[in-house]
């Protein structure tokens, strides 16, 4: 299936990221069981959301989202104009904040980070098979 791209990035918001995931996510209803699918729906929803939202809060906003099912997995993409990567913080649950990162990177399966002279992509990928 094809990418879900961003129409319009310099209004783009943590709802459209979680419409665009949906979206592309709906490929795989015939793969999962109900249950499977809402597991996977609600990791997806979380990672795409959060990746979104610090992006609009650190990273000057949204240069690029993608949600796409591609060999067995969905890939979600989020492209800012920042070149830092994003920092896992101490875990200091009296300290608002910072938790977005280090959950990312607990519920996708893979998470990668490439930087260049126009910022930075994340990448977050979900593995089919494993909600099965």
């Amino acid at each position: 299936m094809g990418a879900q791209e961003a129409s319009d990035t310099e209004h783009f918001t943590c709802s459209q990221a979680r419409t665009d995931t949906s979206r592309a996510l709906s490929a795989l209803d015939a793969e999962l069981t109900t249950g499977q699918a809402q597991r996977m729906r609600e990791d997806a929803l979380l990672i795409a959301s959060e990746l979104a939202s610090n992006a609009l809060r650190h990273g000057g906003g949204v240069t690029r989202f993608s949600a796409r099912v591609h060999d067995g997995a969905l890939l979600v993409e989020v492209s800012d104009p920042s070149p830092q990567e994003p920092l896992l913080r101490p875990n200091d649950p009296a300290v608002p904040g910072g938790f977005g990162w280090m959950m990312v990177n607990n519920l996708a399966h893979t998470v990668t980070v490439e930087t260049g002279e126009r910022g930075k992509t994340i990448r977050a990928e979900l593995v089919v098979a494993s909600y099965r």
